[in-house]
């Protein structure tokens, strides 16, 4: 399948990125789905957001708002939708299922966060939509998959962390678990369904034939667990939670410091010699209770005699100092807050942070990870406002006119 330069073209300039030429459809909400399509909008395809015209996507109400009264907008929304035009459409009226099917027929990608069984109700499921465009590439994302005995469940993040074992680990020993402070599930499900959605592009492109990319909160959360698994099929130990400890590697944590914590990592013997120089008492490196790594991973010697040390080492200077002695040569960073962070002069200069516009004034928020030697990604283009962009691919891709957009708008189809 060769992209179709000429159809992105027509509806918005072209961006350099290597998606250019490649139109998503993008029929999701909320963060699980959305921010899936604005890292594939953000690497230069076309992305089309479409939203129902009376019940748009909630999270326009999440705050920080940008803006008053009736101008104002969700920066919420913005950093997960930006570079996407907007078309609001109903896709329960049968004249917007038939103008759907059309732009189907023009996409090279659809994703979607429903419960699965929605767009099959719809008559806009995977099997029929094929039949519209047998290169179509459809991504489904959902809390627990399109197949197994607890596919139509609700998910939500949450349900994610719970289901897929992750909230159980987390937390610190003897106390309650404690969920991930970020929505990982939903973050992970739209990482994990990137990566497939590309993978099927390519496959199209080779065969010409699409498939569906089905990806669950559930299991993109059971497999950030790590060694959990293997530890309890191996040997039956249950991970439970272990606060800033790492299972078996020591030193390899959390420590206080003048002005609040680092994480130090130093626990190979080469960096644990670095380490005792650096802080004046080489002398710690030949001490026989602590001379090897595999001294230094048993849980007493490490409570009774590394952690102190290292304590009233680290005590002595605040983050950035320590962060200034490490350089290059210890593993050890300052635990940052958000605000630390954003300030972080490495950060802005890896483009973390980008000026995207939201309710006429620049806003800063998150960039792409990714970064690509060849070509540019990234954000360009704010976020749309419900059905900003309805005339721009409804006259350019479908070729509707004033009146027949007139009639839709009479009916609250757009």
């Amino acid at each position: 399948m060769q992209v179709d330069a000429d159809r992105h073209e027509a509806i918005t300039p072209r961006r350099d990125g290597p998606l250019a030429g490649v139109v998503v459809l993008d029929v999701t909400r909320v963060v699980a789905g959305p921010f899936c399509a604005m890292m594939l909008a953000d690497m230069g395809a076309t992305v089309i957001k479409i939203e129902h015209p009376q019940d748009p996507d909630y999270t326009r109400t999440f705050p920080p708002m940008v803006g008053n009264g009736d101008t104002q907008e969700s920066a919420f929304y913005a950093q997960y939708n930006r570079n996407k035009l907007g078309v609001s459409l109903d896709l329960r009226s049968e004249e917007g299922k038939a103008l759907f099917r059309r732009l189907v027929r023009k996409a090279d990608i659809l994703v979607e966060n429903f419960r699965p069984g929605v767009m099959d109700k719809l008559g806009l499921g995977y099997d029929a939509l094929k039949l519209e465009n047998p290169r179509l590439v459809y991504a489904a994302i959902s809390g627990f998959g399109r197949t197994g005995p607890n596919s139509r469940r609700p998910g939500y993040d949450n349900s994610g962390q719970a289901t897929g074992g992750l909230w159980s680990m987390n937390g610190y020993p003897g106390q309650p678990p404690v969920r991930v402070g970020t929505i990982i599930g939903d973050l992970s499900a739209s990482l994990y369904a990137a990566v497939g959605i590309l993978a099927a592009l390519r496959e199209a492109e080779r065969k010409g034939v699409g498939q569906i990319v089905d990806v669950s909160q559930q299991d993109a959360v059971f497999s950030l667990t790590e060694n959990a698994v293997v530890r309890y099929t191996v040997d039956k130990e249950i991970a439970t939670p272990l606060g800033n400890d790492h299972p078996f590697v020591r030193p390899y944590g959390q420590y206080p410091c003048a002005d609040g914590y680092v994480f130090f990592g130093g626990y190979t013997d080469k960096f644990w010699a670095i380490t005792c120089a650096l802080f004046g008492e080489p002398e710690w490196a030949t001490d026989p209770r602590i001379d090897t790594m595999e001294k230094r991973f048993d849980p007493e010697t490490d409570e009774t005699v590394v952690t102190p040390l290292l304590n009233r080492w680290f005590s002595r200077y605040t983050k950035a100092e320590l962060e200034a002695m490490a350089g290059d040569d210890v593993p050890l960073s300052a635990i940052k807050s958000i605000d630390e962070v954003i300030a972080d002069p490495h950060i802005r200069a890896r483009g973390m942070i980008v000026d995207v516009p939201v309710a006429g004034r620049d806003i800063e928020m998150l960039g792409l990870p990714i970064k690509l030697s060849g070509t540019n990604a990234g954000a360009h283009d704010p976020a749309p406002v419900l059905g900003q962009h309805n005339e721009l691919v409804l006259k350019h891709m479908l070729g509707l006119d004033d009146a027949a957009l007139a009639t839709l708008r009479g009916k609250g189809v757009i």
